[in-house]
């Protein structure tokens, strides 16, 4: 294994400190303790306040999403580990600011637990508290059990969108209604490369031969649908795609948000090329892009791969993902 790392212990600390050192002007940590961040400007008195949590391994998931438009406070673990729940309690009580709270995150089973654990200890406050769980991830789960799938890249809409939503000044039921919304009309699949290395752990989280790809697997390394033999990039994306526009379903005349996420090795290069396929299957199915995002998204460590998500828009939506926001890792202007 090869790091340009510390120790492993400290690889997840440091990389929060890091990242604050380098943007005082937008995060700050919370009560001395890595864990925990908040945006850095003033709070708007009587703005929702939206927060997300998870994990270390996936940047800018969750923490680079955190600024104006965006989220307001971060609650962050270990590699590839759940925050605890008394740290999202202070996160929420730091970016809570009169209008309640909602916490927007995905579905895995640690965060699931602890947030509802901080979410029992703000309503003790007074802090009303509501959850939307972003459920994107079309190969989790069959269709008719979106609600069992997991959160992977489609959580940047989510963040997009309801961050918007909360910056218009929304009341806390249509910063909710809209997050969910947004989740119910985004699809996404993933397909892996190679194995990533957790520093703690010393070793690949799985196995796959060098002539081989996994398509569905998870961004923990949790298995996919098929394991195949390497393909093109084309053939790949066509498989993506259609199993993408089969579960929604997509349809002709819809207008759609694309993102095109690397999973952490995977060069721009050849994301730009998965973007040259699926931009001209969506144009022969009739279905038109209204915004691109191309990038890394949300990562794992340094997992080769990447994956696609679709946002079906409407009127509502179009306004919102429109929207200028502003992070030290996703900036937009309107």
């Amino acid at each position: 294994m090869k790091k340009l790392i510390n120790s492993p212990e400290d690889f997840a600390r440091e990389t929060v400190e890091g990242i604050v050192a380098a943007h005082p002007d937008q995060l700050k940590i919370l009560d001395d303790s890595w864990h925990r961040m908040v945006r850095a400007d003033e709070k708007k008195v009587g703005k929702v306040a939206i927060t997300t949590g998870g994990g270390s391994g996936h940047l800018p998931v969750f923490l680079g999403y955190v600024g104006y438009g965006l989220c307001d406070g971060v609650t962050i673990g270990n590699v590839f580990a759940s925050p605890s729940a008394e740290d999202m309690y202070e996160v929420d009580k730091a970016a809570h600011s009169g209008a309640g709270v909602l916490h927007l995150y995905g579905r895995y089973g640690g965060d699931i637990m602890n947030f509802g654990m901080a979410k029992d200890l703000c309503e003790m406050d007074d802090i009303e508290v509501r959850e939307v769980l972003v459920t994107d991830d079309v190969a989790s789960a069959p269709k008719g059990s979106e609600d069992k799938r997991r959160g992977v890249a489609g959580l940047v809409f989510a963040y997009k969108i309801a961050g918007a939503a909360a910056e218009r000044m929304l009341p806390l039921d249509e910063v909710t209604r809209i997050a969910q919304k947004t989740v119910d009309n985004t699809r996404t699949m993933g397909v892996a490369l190679t194995p990533c290395i957790v520093p703690e752990a010393g070793k690949a989280t799985f196995s796959i031969g060098d002539d081989e790809m996994e398509i569905g697997m998870g961004i923990h390394g949790e298995p996919g649908i098929e394991r195949t033999k390497l393909q093109t990039i084309d053939a790949t994306v066509e498989t993506m795609l259609a199993r993408i526009l089969d579960d929604l379903p997509f349809a002709s005349g819809d207008t759609v948000a694309v993102l095109v996420n690397g999973l952490g090795a995977t060069p721009k290069e050849e994301l730009y090329i998965a973007y040259r396929k699926a931009a001209a299957v969506l144009c022969e199915k009739g279905i038109s892009v209204h915004r691109n995002y191309i990038g890394e998204y949300a990562t794992s460590l340094e997992m080769a791969g990447m994956s696609i998500s679709l946002l079906r828009l409407d009127d509502e939506l179009k306004e919102l993902i429109d929207a200028p926001c502003r992070s030290p890792f996703f900036e937009q202007s309107k």
